[in-house]
């Protein structure tokens, strides 16, 4: 964390908190090597994923196509990978709120996901809810996952230095733990890429632009790639 700059995160914690209610900023422009046609073809069954957490995965502030799990679909699908992606984020979620819908959810996907990846628990720290709330209920949403023997990547998130060492202490092992203790695939920090990088932010200071999403889909894109191994074959 020596890295992330505390005004940057003292802003994430005052507004990301406020982010389902807020108007969206504008969305900036972008252009990416994501936008390039496959390198490969798209071949082989569809392979469908369920993206599901809060704000940082619907889209805040950006437009149609521009979320995090438009662009990964397009990373995968450049890939050569049939990938489909539901994008099941909820700007303002708490990991209660998640574990709350999650059943719902997964009974409305058209066919059982073969892949979830995760991004919850921010918006639990920039609420200061109890860690040991956040543990409980982040939990109970793997061990769900884990009876539907669907395979989960956690996009993890780190502590705003200003809740103070000793919330930190207790909230950031929750995702390295619950991870490793039900076999899913670990982002350590999701928002590593575009932290202290102003220019891939939003003017909130808190969500990234279309051009940080992609910075994040390139940083991300390996480790779903390899959750999505099949008889132990991973995709290249």
């Amino acid at each position: 964390m020596s890295r992330v700059s505390l005004a940057l995160l003292a802003v994430f914690t005052l507004a990301l908190s406020a982010c389902d209610k807020a108007p969206a900023p504008a969305p900036q422009p972008s252009e990416s090597a994501l936008d390039a046609p496959p390198r490969i073809p798209v071949m082989g069954p569809e392979r469908r994923i369920l993206a599901f957490g809060d704000s940082l995965l619907a889209g805040y502030g950006l437009e149609d196509g521009e979320s995090y799990p438009d662009r990964l679909e397009q990373a995968l699908r450049a890939r050569g990978v049939n990938a489909k992606i539901a994008n099941a984020g909820v700007s303002g979620d708490t990991t209660a709120a998640g574990l709350q819908r999650l059943d719902f959810t997964l009974k409305s996907q058209p066919a059982k996901p073969e892949l979830v990846i995760i991004s919850l628990g921010g918006n639990d720290m920039l609420r200061s809810l109890p860690p040991a709330e956040t543990r409980a209920n982040f939990e109970a949403i793997l061990k769900r996952l884990k009876e539907e023997k669907i395979p989960v990547v956690v996009l993890g998130m780190l502590a705003a230095p200003n809740l103070g060492r000793d919330y930190a202490q207790s909230f950031n092992p929750i995702y390295p733990q619950l991870s490793q203790k039900y076999g899913a695939v670990l982002v350590p920090f999701f928002l590593q890429p575009v932290i202290d990088k102003p220019d891939l932010m939003q003017d909130d200071h808190v969500h990234p632009t279309a051009i940080g999403i992609d910075a994040i889909v390139s940083a991300t894109v390996d480790d779903v790639a390899d959750a999505l191994a099949k008889d132990g074959k991973k995709v290249e």
